[in-house]
């Protein structure tokens, strides 16, 4: 596999391919942090990058906006990993490029979309719909039929009523408790959480 990343985020993916026993060929990254991980050297990538189809590639990095930005830029058969202490009903649609980390919970007929993260800890319930490059941040709970729209980013510990829709590019802070539908690029916090501002949507990918 073909790691593109090379931060913290990447350490995780990594770890996680090496546990399923899939040999990482190589990690490269246009700014990388490490110049190694794991014994793995991590290469400069410069400009766009085709990367051959015979090898199936994943995207390491954490930001929601640069995941997308790389997906469009770069060709690649992307792939997704899944931790082997994490729990995916088989009766779940995980896209392309998705990673699911220890012990995260995706119960039956979740649809997640491509290149998302489901992190450690999180639980996503039965009937939930995260659209494409959705991050899911540790101990976040979703509970049944929750929709989560593009590039949404839920907190760390953040809980939401069964239901609740999330708009596309928005934020929930870290532990919200989140118990209306969140508007499109809204930055919400609290118990209830509740807007603080919004994101300037030009600065966020069609």
């Amino acid at each position: 596999m073909i790691v593109i990343g090379g931060s913290g985020h990447a350490k995780v993916i990594v770890d996680i391919l090496m546990l399923n026993g899939v040999e990482v060929e190589r990690i490269v990254d246009a700014n990388p942090r490490y110049e190694e991980i794991f014994g793995i050297p991590v290469e400069q990538m410069a400009g766009k990058t085709e990367f051959p189809a015979s090898v199936t590639t994943v995207i390491a990095i954490g930001s929601n906006r640069v995941r997308k930005r790389i997906a469009q830029e770069h060709a690649a058969n992307y792939g997704s990993a899944v931790h082997p202490a994490a729990t995916v009903s088989c009766y779940s649609t995980l896209g392309a490029g998705t990673v699911v980390m220890a012990n995260a919970v995706v119960n039956p007929d979740v649809i997640i979309g491509l290149h998302c993260i489901i992190n450690t800890g999180a639980v996503v319930d039965h009937d939930c719909v995260l659209e494409d490059f959705v991050h899911i941040s540790p101990k976040a709970v979703l509970p049944g039929k929750v929709t989560v729209r593009e590039g949404a980013h839920i907190g760390a510990g953040a809980a939401l009523l069964p239901g609740i829709s999330v708009g596309k590019w928005a934020t929930v802070g870290a532990g919200a408790v989140v118990v209306r539908d969140v508007p499109d690029y809204a930055v919400v916090v609290g118990n209830p959480a509740k807007p603080i501002k919004f994101h300037d949507p030009s600065e966020y990918p069609d």
